[in-house]
């Protein structure tokens, strides 16, 4: 019992150099196949609102996690919904994509009580003064969407112009889900185009493509085609010129497809 609690301490102490820890306060289902995680024990993290975390699927400390190989998929990404430094609260919307996958089986299994560990917040992926924002994505990019978009309801990432004229900073876009249910409660939601793909595959869909011609906004540059490349998918953040003032371009889609980019 002894050795078996020193081992434990030195996990802990390497676990506590390297990574964060906390433990999930609670796991309730979310439009579509998504399902919310709320980790509590985590204050004073360093977090922007689009940033992700780097989570631990697996116990990267066991020695059976590197004899079978699991460690190679011990990783996976996440967007954060919303984090509460004071409170130590982080709470995470975890699509399961019904496939066997090690983080799809990681979500499945969550339980309150349970410890997770993860990367500190991560990422370039936010928002800058702007005078509007322009997002298009999909499920799970509109995670960062919804973080990104409840900030700019705080009036954070606007232009001085806009702060000054005590408005909100317009935002438009795209956002794919595969029916109206599964349409996550972004703020601002009501601004944003919503597209459908149904029983379509979302890796085969093209309605974000489609999307490309639209204009950014009325009156301005901001449809002409980028691609994005990447393995699994990608996310950009751009500045277009538009006559007048300046655009916060953010996207966060499949890779390879084409999308609003700057111009």
């Amino acid at each position: 019992m002894v050795a078996g609690a020193g081992v434990r301490g030195v996990r802990g102490r390497i676990l506590d150099l390297m990574f964060v820890r906390g433990r999930i306060e609670e796991v309730r289902p979310a439009p579509g196949r998504m399902r919310w995680v709320r980790v509590g024990g985590v204050p004073g993290l360093d977090w922007t609102p689009g940033q992700q975390i780097r989570l631990h699927v697996a116990d990267i400390t066991a020695a059976r996690t590197w004899v079978s190989g699991a460690v190679r998929h011990a990783l996976r990404t996440y967007s954060v919904w919303d984090y509460d430094a004071d409170a130590g609260v982080l709470e995470l919307c975890v699509m399961d994509h019904d496939v066997d996958a090690p983080g799809v089986r990681w979500v499945r299994g969550a339980r309150p009580g349970q410890e997770v560990v993860f990367g500190k917040p991560e990422g370039t992926f936010g928002l800058r003064p702007a005078a509007y924002h322009v997002f298009a994505g999909e499920e799970t990019a509109s995670v960062a969407f919804g973080a990104m978009l409840r900030a700019l309801d705080g009036r954070d990432g606007g232009s001085p112009e806009a702060a000054g004229r005590g408005g909100l900073v317009p935002v438009h876009g795209v956002i794919e889900v595969a029916r109206p249910e599964d349409r996550l409660p972004l703020p601002r939601g009501g601004e944003l185009i919503w597209r459908h793909r149904g029983d379509a595959s979302a890796a085969r869909s093209r309605t974000l493509v489609d999307a490309r011609g639209r204009r950014a906004r009325p009156g301005t540059a901001g449809g002409a085609g980028g691609r994005l490349r990447g393995g699994g998918g990608a996310h950009r953040a751009g500045r277009p010129r538009p006559p007048g003032g300046r655009t916060g371009l953010a996207a966060q889609v499949r890779a390879g497809q084409t999308v609003l980019d700057a111009g």
